[in-house]
């Protein structure tokens, strides 16, 4: 088949490193493997292991492999930058010394991918999803934003790792007019494109349509479904992402609003091959429900033809 099946500690809930209330990440690579994944993504800086031979031991315990890490925070501040540079840094390094996941033939570039994304921030959270209300950032701001982003391509590379830049509901790359613009602005050979199902719908585009629009700078994948009914009292009440995802808004692949039948039609069109990542945000007190929707959202899945 032309795509791989991966999963992320966030769909455990798993956002923050240091929240209180995370599952221990054995429970997370149990789980995946017990789903069925054969990839995992690293999730937030400082969870999963750092020291590479605990690390590495943990993965073949479950005959896991990592395909990306993440790089979240905030990109635009000045006074930030070298704070991401580190973890940035030492991200890559890690990644750069774990065994490759499997490969894809044709894939455009090779794993392990990082995942950058410029994290919700207070300015945008409770206006996520309404690209009318969401303050932009001005000249500067934006320009700031691309040259960070630019920095922590070339530092990748340096470690053999791609970026892929993942729009994210709340943070100032978001909606339509930001990603075009990103792109504009950050080449092809700097950093790629990992469009989220979710996030995209979220924030009103249409997935299948944006995979399309997108092709030729899109390197990786992640799926996600949105409970309409939540969605639309989260979106009226404005209501922060992630306490939008703490009600229920992502939910299993299959059971929500986001058209899948298109989505498959749009990877087989674009030809696209490689890695997809199954994300589900949820309250990390509700962790033991992960295995189950992991479940659900595979069997959905493969019973559609993704054969994954």
């Amino acid at each position: 088949m032309n795509w791989k099946i991966a999963g992320a500690p966030g769909a455990w809930g798993v956002e923050d490193a240091h929240h209180p209330h995370n599952p221990p990440y054995e429970k997370v690579l149990d789980d995946a493997a017990l789903a069925g994944y054969k990839g995992i993504e690293l999730g937030p800086y400082g969870y999963l292991p750092q020291e590479i031979n605990a690390l590495q031991e943990a993965l073949e315990k479950r005959k896991l492999t990592i395909v990306a890490g993440t790089l979240y925070d905030d990109l635009v501040s000045e006074i930030n930058v070298e704070k991401v540079m580190e973890k940035n840094r030492i991200t890559c390094k890690l990644l750069s010394q774990l065994p490759k996941a499997e490969q894809v033939a044709g894939q455009r570039y090779k794993t392990p991918y990082l995942v950058v994304i410029d994290a919700v921030n207070k300015r945008r959270d409770t206006v996520a999803g309404h690209p009318e209300e969401a303050e932009r950032l001005n000249d500067v701001h934006w320009n700031q934003l691309v040259e960070h982003i630019k920095g922590i391509s070339v530092v990748a590379k340096e470690y053999g790792v791609r970026v892929v830049i993942h729009p994210h509901a709340g943070g100032y790359i978001e909606f339509a007019d930001e990603i075009d613009r990103m792109m504009k602005d950050i080449s092809a050979d700097e950093a790629g494109l990992c469009l989220d199902t979710g996030h995209l719908y979220y924030s009103n585009m249409q997935p299948d349509a944006w995979l399309k629009k997108y092709a030729h700078r899109l390197d990786y994948v992640h799926f996600k479904d949105i409970n309409q009914e939540v969605y639309t009292q989260v979106l009226k009440s404005h209501t922060g992402f992630f306490k939008g995802c703490e009600q229920g808004v992502m939910c299993p692949i299959g059971s929500g609003i986001v058209d899948y039948e298109k989505v498959r039609e749009a990877l087989i069109a674009i030809e696209y091959r490689g890695w997809i990542t199954i994300e589900q945000e949820r309250d990390p007190l509700l962790a033991d429900g992960s295995l189950e929707d992991a479940k659900k959202s595979i069997a959905y899945l493969n019973a559609r033809g993704y054969g994954l």
